[in-house]
């Protein structure tokens, strides 16, 4: 079985989210997804953060001073055509003086009014990890695992040990 590592980041500001139409992707094409994100480099293995801020300097040209509250909130499994997806989620919001219309190289960017963004096409996993976020994991601090029986995603909070 292969694994495949992937990262990404949603940013906030103003009461909206900032959601990327992903074209031409190797992975996800056509749908709505975080902000800025994709595929580990070898070095990134153990160092999710250091891939997620690789991609958003790629695709939006910002680094971490540009954000604050930045997080990794929820780490998420799934088994798809005999390959482990694992995706690694970040959310962080983006300081107001930075609040603009951006252009990617990876597809189109809106920003999206929060009671909106289920409206959305995502892929599947972006789809729950989403609406857990909005449901709950938006009020709290905590990481959570995301794992996908076949029917449904089962989100457990991971508390430090």
């Amino acid at each position: 079985m292969k694994l495949r590592n992937m990262t990404g980041i949603y940013l906030s500001c103003n009461g909206q989210m900032l959601l990327l139409y992903r074209q031409g992707g190797r992975v996800v094409s056509n749908q709505w997804i975080a902000s800025a994100g994709g595929h580990f480099e070898p070095e990134e293995l153990n160092d999710p953060k250091a891939c997620v801020l690789r991609e958003l300097k790629e695709e939006l040209n910002l680094t971490e001073d540009d954000l604050t509250g930045m997080r990794m909130r929820y780490i998420a499994l799934r088994n798809v055509n005999g390959e482990i997806r694992q995706n690694y989620y970040f959310f962080a919001d983006l300081k107001p003086e930075h609040y603009a219309l951006f252009t990617s190289n990876e597809g189109k960017c809106r920003w999206v009014d929060y009671p909106d963004i289920m409206d959305y096409e995502m892929p599947l996993t972006a789809k729950y990890v989403m609406d857990h976020y909005l449901r709950e994991g938006q009020y709290t601090d905590e990481l959570y695992s995301a794992v996908y029986d076949g029917k449904d995603y089962h989100f457990t909070e991971i508390r430090e040990s």
